[in-house]
């Protein structure tokens, strides 16, 4: 929750299974009230300064963890307790921390979700339909009329190392990674949410567009990609190294800012990759349409592919974005996590 970015080389630490009673593991008792347990980041965004929502209620336990061990002990103490509801008040990256924290502790089975839009970017609130003014009091009608939608997050672990993972739900390589960078500046400035999407997508093309040779935004990484199913590489046009592409991005999205649609007007739920073998100036050019829904075969002959599979190896010869936070270069089996509810208006 706090301080620096953790590395796949702590989570052994972080994620020792809790043993919870097998009677706890079952759906609570009839209460009058729902019990609901809080995982409140003060660092965000729109948290700072701010009191807590509702934390007088005697049905809500609301946790403000200091570090992700402590985040594994408040969502252990919260199964414990067989809460009904799960609230993540925070950002992206506090609900990438919950899920992966969570995991052993949860496992296929977690309590329905409420996330509360208090982060600088809060892309999972787009694909929800959140408004940015949803408050818990919101979130607690709807969930009484039943108002829910399912979503799978994206379940990154290392290669060598099964039981090291991370969930989350927007992973990026390549430029995307110089995207982020774009990002936070944009956040700096002043543009936060779909505008700071925006902002940074529009430098990004910008860059690739006019950049001459060593410009980072027209670099290619090491980036080998496999469909674990058939165990052939995902389609590269060719342009460019056959080892290496300008970016790629994996979402279990269905909506985008904006009412963008990258993957299609049609696209299937599940896990979906965006990639680009090379930077190709007119395909840059053409970038603001394509992430509208815009696409013929002319763009996947030149690098500008999107696909959808099952479960991928990532060979990165550079550091990967998750929501937000960057984990280090290596091999990974990209695939889909656990089926989780969400609370919608």
């Amino acid at each position: 929750m706090h301080g620096t970015v953790y590395e796949f080389e702590a989570l052994p630490d972080l994620l020792q299974p809790v043993p919870l009673p097998r009677e706890r593991r079952n759906a609570p008792a009839f209460r009058g009230e729902p019990l609901i347990g809080i995982i409140r980041n003060p660092r965000s965004h729109r948290n700072r300064g701010v009191a807590a929502e509702m934390a007088d209620c005697p049905n809500i336990l609301t946790e403000t963890p200091a570090t992700r061990a402590d985040l594994v002990g408040s969502l252990a103490e919260f199964a414990r307790r067989g809460i009904d509801y799960l609230v993540v008040d925070g950002g992206d990256g506090t609900m990438r921390d919950v899920l992966t924290c969570g995991a052993d502790i949860y496992g296929d089975h977690w309590p329905d979700l409420i996330v509360l839009p208090k982060g600088k970017t809060n892309a999972l609130t787009v694909d929800l339909g959140l408004p940015q003014d949803w408050t818990l009091g919101d979130a607690l009608a709807a969930a009484r009329r039943g108002r829910t939608i399912g979503r799978r997050p994206l379940r990154v672990r290392d290669a060598a190392r099964d039981s090291k993972a991370v969930q989350g739900f927007i992973l990026g390589a390549g430029a995307f990674t110089l995207g982020t960078e774009a990002g936070q500046e944009a956040h700096r400035r002043g543009a936060f949410n779909s505008m700071a999407v925006a902002v940074t997508v529009l430098w990004g093309v910008i860059q690739a567009l006019f950049g001459r040779a060593g410009n980072p935004w027209r670099a290619c990484t090491l980036m080998r990609l496999v469909d674990c199913e058939s165990g052939q590489p995902l389609p590269h046009s060719g342009r460019g190294d056959p080892d290496a592409r300008y970016l790629a991005i994996a979402t279990t999205f269905e909506r985008f800012p904006f009412g963008a649609r990258p993957f299609g007007r049609n696209a299937a739920p599940g896990l979906k990759l965006a990639l680009i073998d090379w930077p190709v100036r007119w395909v840059m050019a053409a970038l603001p349409a394509v992430l509208f829904g815009w696409y013929t075969q002319g763009l996947a002959r030149n690098g500008a592919t999107r696909t959808s599979a099952r479960e991928v190896e990532l060979d990165l010869g550079g550091s990967f974005i998750l929501d937000g936070e960057a984990f280090p270069a290596g091999r990974y089996i990209l695939s889909q996590g656990p089926q989780l509810t969400f609370v919608i208006p």
